[in-house]
């Protein structure tokens, strides 16, 4: 039997450079980099919102990432965010979150969460909703990431060094397991 697969998972508040951090991870362990549905999904709903579009970003998702895990080299795996978000944005928008969401958190652990830290400037981006409310997101991925006992890192710093940082943090952890 094989090594298992260790997925690690760049999450975080909006314009903190996830998706940047998420495919240079990739690129440096030469891996498959799982995009972040919603912004596929959001595309066309011009920032209105259902709690199905929740549910349907969830489920793409979760669906996403099934069929990525085959691709994944050396047993890693790299997720541009989680589905983790579906729960945050479903408690800040709807104040309540599916039970099929919060049953799948607890039952698809990520072994490492890069949680990006919000010392970058605001990138406008038209699926980007909440400039002013990067500080309490940042508090709120803290408490969820503690909830799932999530093994996590804040990754500071602006260009290379945020990149560096980040793979500091992986390959730190790489070599504790």
């Amino acid at each position: 039997m094989g090594k298992e697969l260790i997925k690690i998972a760049v999450v975080g508040p909006e314009s903190t450079g996830k998706s940047t951090m998420a495919q240079y991870l990739a690129e440096k362990f030469q891996t498959v980099c799982v995009p972040e549905y919603s912004r596929y999904y959001c595309q066309s709903l011009n920032n209105k919102y259902t709690l199905q579009d929740e549910v349907n970003m969830f489920y793409g998702q979760v669906a996403l990432e099934e069929a990525l895990l085959p691709l994944a080299k050396d047993n890693i795996l790299i997720c541009d965010t989680t589905f983790m978000t579906v729960k945050i944005w479903s408690d800040y928008l709807f104040k309540h979150t599916p039970k099929e969401v919060t049953d799948k958190i607890r039952q698809h652990p990520y072994d490492l969460y890069l949680l990006m830290d919000i010392d970058l400037p605001w990138q406008d981006d038209p699926l980007r909703d909440f400039p002013e409310q990067r500080e309490y997101f940042m508090k709120v991925w803290k408490t969820e990431l503690n909830a799932v006992n999530g093994q996590y890192h804040i990754i500071s710093g602006e260009g290379q060094q945020r990149l560096e940082n980040g793979l500091a943090a992986v390959n730190d952890f790489l070599t504790l397991i």
